[in-house]
């Protein structure tokens, strides 16, 4: 799999862009805000000669989905979301009003395919499998490639620390659940490649993440 990471908005969101050889790739939390990001990553998959056929958001925090409308419009690709994040991903002009104090210029598309935990998300040669990890939503997932070690874990886990569970959507139980029965299971060669910050692994994390030891 080929990677990319483009960096966005004020929360400094990690939007990812993953394809293979066979030129169809999936984006990842597309968090785009400012015109610069959204160029970036339409310079991107032109470059590349992608074609993106899955939108995939972890979890329906604004700042993982200012994209969605310029996605929806560029590739026509609603995104898919955990069924229990569906109404925050069906209301982020409310996030912008209530958390951010802006207004979104670009009304929300219709969503997608709304996910639950063990569903595949196929692309090209590889696919992604959906673990729901309640906790800093109720509704948030990591997409595990089994195939390449490697899981985009959102604001589940982060390089040493964990997700915000304080917010109304959080859940303390939730989260150590996830930690416990979903995370520390993963093969400890996975690649964690979070919604904020760098990349980890799961050894290192069972290693020096307090939340985790």
């Amino acid at each position: 799999m080929n990677i990319q990471r483009i960096i966005c908005n004020p929360l400094e969101e990690n939007c990812y862009v993953v394809s293979d050889a066979s030129g169809e790739c999936v984006i990842i939390d597309c968090g785009v805000f400012y015109q610069e990001e959204r160029t970036a990553l339409e310079d991107y998959i032109s470059r590349q000669h992608l074609k993106p056929v899955h939108l995939l958001a972890t979890h329906g925090h604004l700042d993982h989905n200012f994209g969605n409308a310029f996605v929806y419009e560029k590739y026509k690709l609603g995104v898919e979301i955990c069924t229990e994040d569906q109404s925050l991903v069906e209301h982020l002009n409310d996030q912008a009003t209530n958390l951010f104090g802006i207004e979104l210029d670009d009304a929300q598309p219709p969503t997608g395919r709304l996910l639950s935990n063990g569903d595949t998300i196929r692309f090209g040669n590889h696919e992604l499998q959906v673990l729901q990890t309640p906790g800093h939503t109720h509704g948030s997932v990591i997409f595990y490639c089994e195939a390449e070690h490697t899981a985009f874990t959102g604001d589940t886990l982060f390089r040493m620390s964990i997700g915000r569970t304080d917010f109304a959507e959080g859940n303390w139980n939730e989260m150590e659940h996830s930690l416990k029965q979903v995370i520390a299971h993963l093969p400890k060669e996975t690649i964690v490649l979070s919604g904020h910050g760098p990349q980890s692994t799961i050894a290192d994390e069972l290693k020096y993440n307090p939340y985790l030891r």
